[in-house]
């Protein structure tokens, strides 16, 4: 029988990588996993590790290099379908991006041609400004069709007051119920 073919999209909050490929390792055992990169998770050499290092961990996990250009993640609109898409992390600069309609990365144009085909997509959000400047985007977000959360903290209240993370253990649950069309709740957790 073959897996459900899952999208697994990594944006820029490297800080949340390790935690990210912690829950990508879980989800080859039940779906056949498609790596998709933003432009800044593909290029950028961090403190966290270096992009190459984040090209070949991904590859060895998934079987197959990730998809890094908007030519490549547009095909996942009518042409090569994927089950479910999931980004994880997801930065404020995406979320926006998204909830504004604006296509210029290749997890950005993975979204659209995921979405256009009324497939769901699950965001694992990272982001300092989600009580700020995002705010309205996920409320935004939380309305259109086919768009789950990943429940959500603050992960440092008193340093970083505007700040969310996901709390990426919930990953699996939340595919699920994704699946089912239900959105896991509560959506804001106690730090």
């Amino acid at each position: 029988m073959n897996k459900p073919k899952l999208g697994f999209a990594m944006c820029g909050s490297f800080c949340t990588h390790k935690n990210a490929l912690l829950v990508l390792r879980e989800l080859t055992v039940d779906y056949d996993v498609i790596p998709i990169l933003s432009f800044t998770a593909a290029e950028t050499d961090t403190r966290f590790g270096t992009a190459s290092l984040l090209r070949e961990t991904l590859t060895g996990i998934c079987g197959c290099p990730p998809v890094q250009t908007i030519a490549e993640a547009e095909k996942f609109g009518p042409s090569q379908p994927l089950d479910l898409l999931f980004l994880c992390p997801c930065t404020g600069n995406t979320l926006a991006k998204l909830a504004h309609g604006v296509t210029d990365t290749p997890v950005t144009m993975a979204a659209k041609a995921h979405l256009r085909c009324d497939r769901p997509v699950l965001i694992a959000l990272a982001s300092n400004d989600a009580m700020s400047a995002n705010l309205g985007n996920i409320g935004t977000l939380l309305n259109r069709k086919n768009v789950y959360f990943v429940p959500m903290k603050q992960d440092d209240p008193v340093s970083k007051p505007h700040s969310l993370v996901a709390d990426f253990t919930k990953s699996c649950d939340c595919l699920t119920a994704m699946t089912e069309g239900r959105q896991c709740r509560p959506l804001f957790l106690e730090s």
